[in-house]
């Protein structure tokens, strides 16, 4: 332990040090250029020419002008010049002094009273203190041997005393003035070479890893002129054979535009780095390997890929139903469903809703009818209300799941995907893709299209869309998907499931008229060189065509039929048969275009009437073309030459086949309630028959329509002619729903059907129906086939003998 003694008074001229710590053992140089420094210096050789001994100093840092407590005592060693020429004298510290009182003293220096401390340690060493040594020594080796300073080591080596070890380290460069005066100021040795071993080790801590860094950074610009070096001797091999190939354009010119084209394209980082990797690739591939053309195709595709791009929604809610109902007529819920879509967005809109864990608000939609009825045309419309691109994308006949989600990168001529290019296409990420036909999608041994499809339409995993080709994630969560398909039952379960179905029954007959007037009949002009003020077609001629020409659940053949009308016209004021203008009325429709092709069952002659007979009655059912009547034809075969039993023709189904096994079942369990001769049944065969046998036939809804054909047919009474029915039968005869009563109802009503029967519980699926058809019919419920035949039935002619048809 350090200690103060008065024996070890002393009284000395103050040499001050600024900013500067000089310690014990340390020999430094000053310049005595410095007034107080050579006033000291001169005290002190005046107080020594009455005194033995060496010139004696006290050595004071002064911080910031401010003296420390503890000075050293340094001798004057020599006085002389230093190396630049100036007056210098060298100083050597010998010990630490305690800083007394100010006194007086010769010359001009500033005396104080000091007192010298003791920093005696015991003899020999304790343990802890040998390895605090060993320790600071290993340190200080290895700061010195990084310094180059290898004539150093030995001395450091050779001191055995603790306070001069620790003193030594105030020759270390990296040692802060306030560290240094902390050292001063700790008087005690041990603690003192701790805390030189302490700041030495923190200053290697901090060297290795500035070291490290150096290093890093060095080979990191190591490699870039490497690089560089090595692309410059590249140019000047490929200029050099460009030049010999007569001066074909250069790869790495190609390659330095892709990578500036890369890094100038506003991209995703992944996708940014994925084309980065691939031009790396480009500039390593040879002039003459495929794999280059393939990269740069790839790259292409990416670049032209609108990653950022969105068009911004157009929010004009009342402005968008008025353009949906401009351009279609009719089709209610589709445009409901449109406008409840832009309210929505609107709304999330406002309330900074846009994205919700990484999704965005896109929409998919199934617009299910039949043929004609606008399906496809009401995507444009949808894009135009919305505000955005329209890309169509043609599904019918697709049966390589390549086609969408591409070809792997592997084969020659690879492309994208249909739902990467139609973005691509559309220039924007948040277009209106009507994927057409979705319901004549095929699979074959090149894998399933409708299960690629499953990622593509669900809202759930579509924001993170992998197209084969592109390998990187492409956000297709704002795009709004429009799917059309004619038969909801061809679309597979798990695909329909991700879609909300909205179904377009067809038109009825006055909207079909609203339809030719505002839209088909001007593009038809147009088409035929026609203008407005030269042909006319008065409402009663579209009316009639609608109704006679026409019997569709769409308007493609009602279209057809106008452009062949006015192009009859046309030639015949070429040929100069006809003046202009002219207004085509319904009587003038048969010398134009010819007699009508669908005159309604009830405008026809009772004696020509399908119905005319026994054993014909009139059905509902749906098909691929929306609704149409189908009639059931029934007859007995000759008991001695038919055999007995059930025939049925026409290309039924097998549900269609139990319905009418069902019928004959009710009908011999029941005759005789229902007062029919059921004993015919037992011995003669019965064949019921559907016409248009070349169209197959299948469904449980013509159960009552066979009901009702094998009892007019056994009671010798006529079906009414302007009855039609749907319903499928159980063997008590209870009447049970089926599906598609609308477009059943309109299929009724072109037909010229004015009653219709339909199952009790189908009531609700009228509300679906427009007023303008239901007012036209005359609609009846039923639970029970006794209803049925009681309706259907005309009564019996009394004293006739009903007459059988009978089969050959």
């Amino acid at each position: 332990m350090a200690t103060e003694s008065p024996a070890f008074t002393l009284t000395l001229p103050v040499l001050p040090l600024d900013d500067e710590v000089v310690l014990p053992g340390m020999v430094v140089p000053l310049d005595l250029s410095d007034a107080e420094v050579r006033a000291a210096v001169e005290a002190a050789q005046a107080a020594a020419r009455s005194e033995p001994g060496k010139p004696r100093v006290l050595l004071v840092p002064r911080i910031d002008g401010t003296y420390a407590k503890t000075g050293v005592l340094g001798t004057v060693e020599q006085v002389g010049r230093l190396a630049d020429g100036d007056p210098g004298a060298l100083i050597r510290g010998r010990s630490r002094v305690r800083i007394g009182a100010g006194t007086t003293g010769p010359g001009a220096a500033l005396w104080v009273e000091g007192a010298r401390i003791d920093e005696s340690v015991p003899d020999p060493l304790p343990g802890h203190v040998a390895e605090l040594v060993k320790e600071y020594k290993a340190l200080a080796t290895t700061w010195l041997k990084k310094r180059g300073a290898w004539q150093v080591v030995d001395r450091v080596q050779a001191i055995d005393d603790v306070s001069a070890l620790a003193d030594n380290s105030g020759y270390s460069p990296f040692l802060t003035t306030e560290q240094k005066v902390e050292l001063l100021e700790t008087a005690d040795p041990v603690a003192r070479l701790k805390l030189a071993t302490q700041t030495l080790r923190d200053h290697l801590a901090e060297q290795e890893v500035a070291e490290t860094i150096a290093k890093d950074v060095q080979e990191g610009v190591d490699k870039q002129q490497r690089e560089f070096l090595l692309r410059r001797q590249l140019e000047a091999v490929r200029k050099e054979l460009r030049e010999l190939n007569g001066g074909s354009k250069d790869s790495a010119e190609e390659s330095d535009d892709y990578r500036a084209r890369v890094e100038a394209a506003d991209l995703p980082e992944k996708v940014r780095e994925a084309a980065l990797k691939e031009v790396d690739k480009l500039e390593r591939s040879s002039d003459q390997s495929p794999e280059g053309s393939w990269i740069r195709t790839w790259l292409d595709t990416v670049l032209e890929m609108p990653w950022n791009e969105r068009t911004e929604d157009a929010y004009d809610i009342q402005g968008a139903k008025a353009i949906l109902d401009a351009e279609h007529a009719g089709l209610e819920d589709v445009k409901e469903r449109i406008t409840e879509y832009l309210a929505v967005r609107k709304r999330r809109s406002e309330r900074g809703l846009g994205v919700i864990g990484g999704r965005r608000g896109g929409a998919v939609l199934a617009l299910v009818g039949p043929p004609g009825v606008g399906k496809t045309s009401l995507g444009e419309s949808v894009a135009h209300a919305m505000g955005r691109t329209f890309v169509r994308v043609a599904l019918g006949g697709v049966r390589d799941e390549a086609e969408i989600r591409g070809h792997r990168r592997t084969y020659v001529g690879a492309l994208p995907g249909r739902i990467v290019r139609a973005v691509k296409e559309a220039g924007s990420m948040n277009p209106v893709v009507l994927l057409d036909e979705i319901d004549k999608v095929g699979s074959d041994f090149r894998g399933d299209p409708a299960a690629a499809l499953l990622e593509v339409l669900d809202p759930a995993q579509n924001h993170t869309f992998r197209d084969h080709y592109l390998e990187v994630e492409l956000d297709l969560s704002d795009v709004v998907f429009l799917a059309t398909a004619n038969v909801l039952e061809a679309i597979p379960e798990a695909l329909a499931d991700r879609m909300e179905i909205v179904r377009l029954d067809g038109y009825t007959e006055d909207e079909k008229v609203v339809i030719a007037r505002d839209h088909l009949l001007p593009r038809q002009l147009e088409r035929a060189g026609l203008g407005a003020d030269e042909v006319a077609l008065d409402e009663s001629a579209l009316r009639k065509l609608a109704g006679e020409y026409t019997r569709e659940a769409g308007v493609r053949t009602l279209e057809r039929s106008i452009a062949r009308l006015l192009r009859k016209v046309a030639a015949q004021h070429e040929l100069g048969e006809r003046e202009l203008p002219f207004t085509v009325r319904a009587e003038d429709l048969r010398d134009l275009i010819g007699r009508p092709h669908h005159v309604p069952e009830s405008a026809q002659d009772p004696a020509e009437r399908r119905t005319s007979v026994p054993g014909v009655a009139t059905g509902l059912a749906v098909t691929g073309a929306g609704g149409d009547v189908l009639f059931v034809e029934a007859s007995l075969a000759d008991p001695e030459t038919g055999a007995a039993g059930l025939t049925l023709t026409g290309q039924l189904g097998d549900v269609m086949k139990e319905s009418a096994q069902i019928a004959l079942s009710f009908l011999r369990s029941h005759g005789a309630e229902l007062e029919l001769p059921v004993a015919d049944l037992k011995d003669r065969g019965v064949h019921i028959h559907f016409p248009a046998g070349a169209v197959p036939k299948d469904g449980p809804s013509a159960g009552i329509t066979m009901t009702t054909a094998l009892a007019s047919l056994l009671s010798g009474r006529l079906v009414r002619t302007d009855v039609a029915m749907t319903g499928e039968v159980s063997l008590t005869g209870r009447v049970l729903p089926i599906g598609g009563v609308k477009q059943k109802l309109l299929a009724a009503q072109r037909a010229g059907v004015t009653t219709v029967i339909i199952p009790k519980r189908n009531e609700p699926d009228l509300d679906d129906v427009p007023a303008e058809v239901l007012d036209k019919l005359d609609v009846h419920t039923v639970t029970d086939v006794r209803q049925v035949l009681e309706l259907a039935l005309a009564p019996a002619t009394s004293g006739a003998t009903p007459e059988v048809p009978v089969a050959a």
